[in-house]
This record gives C-alpha cells, structure tokens and sequence, in this order.
C-alpha cells in the first residue's frame, strides 16, 4: 500500500511538472520609436502645432502610422529602420491631395543617421535595437518649412521624451 502511494505522488508530481509551460509573452519592450517635438522658430522655447502634418518613410506610399495622419500636432513618434544605419523621412505641412491624387503640402526631406546597437533583452521578446550617435541631414531647398533642427539626445533607448526638437 505505502509502494502505491509513492507511485502514484510520483505520476502525479511528474504530470504537474509536465503541464508547466514557459511564459514566452513579451511585456519587457520594443524597439524604441524617435520623439520629434516641433517648436516656434520665432520663440524656440514655445511649443507650435504642425498644421496638417504628414510623415512618409522615403520610397513609401502610405504614412507613418504611429499618429493620426495630417493632424495637428506639436510631437510625434516615428519608427527608425533596424536594418541600415539611416532613415529618409518625408516630412510634410499642409499635406493635403489634390483632384489628381498629388501631394500638393510644403515637403522637407530629413535624414535621421545612427548607429544601431542590439540588445537581446528576453527569449520572449528576442532583440531589440536602441540607437546610439543619431545625427540629422535636412535636405536643403528654396521653400524648407523647417528653419532648424536640435538633437536633444543622441542615444534612443525609450520612446519617454524628446530627441530632437524642429523649430518652423
């Protein structure tokens, strides 16, 4: 009798521990998105809504999907490439489309460079890329609506506050 009770613990604690299985959700992040933050040229410490804004990834169709497209807004959130060591935006006032289908708002194109250093932060979550040294490139033309550009950090480990500040 007491040779059966062991047994039959020992079927049970060996299907108890069968049924476990690894937590593999990932709640521990992502890559970080780039924080632009735009500013009053003529008060650069005030804030100043971008009207209509809209923010294409060079050779893309459709826009950055991290905001609602042509709103009002005085930041946003943008996702950099984790393959290259740059990301060409096209960034866009007053965007709006006319009858037949062009972009008729003031278009910048801004290049964001950096360097992309991995992280393996779980098995869950696998890699994730934070950027270190970002630099900017404004393309450079007649009608910028973008009067100047300030990093406000270079390393991109969080999306919780600003990196670079764009003053129109």
């Amino acid at each position: 009798m007491q040779k059966l009770c062991w047994v039959l613990f020992a079927v049970l604690c060996i299907v108890f521990m069968a049924s476990c299985e690894k937590d593999d959700i990932c709640v521990e992040g992502d890559t970080p998105l780039l924080v632009l933050e735009f500013f009053d040229a003529a008060n650069p410490t005030a804030n100043k809504n971008v009207t209509a804004l809209r923010i294409l990834g060079e050779g893309q169709s459709t826009a950055v999907n991290t905001f609602t497209d042509r709103s009002n807004v005085n930041n946003v959130q943008i996702p950099l490439r984790t393959e290259t060591d740059a990301t060409t935006f096209l960034i866009i006032s007053n965007s709006a489309t006319n009858d037949g289908g062009q972009e008729t708002g003031n278009i910048d194109t801004l290049t964001f460079n950096y360097e992309r250093l991995e992280d393996f932060t779980s098995r869950a979550c696998g890699f994730i890329v934070n950027y270190d040294s970002l630099t900017t490139n404004l393309q450079s033309g007649s009608g910028n609506w973008i009067l100047d550009i300030e990093i406000v950090r270079a390393n991109i480990t969080n999306s919780d506050s600003t990196h670079v500040k764009i003053f129109h």
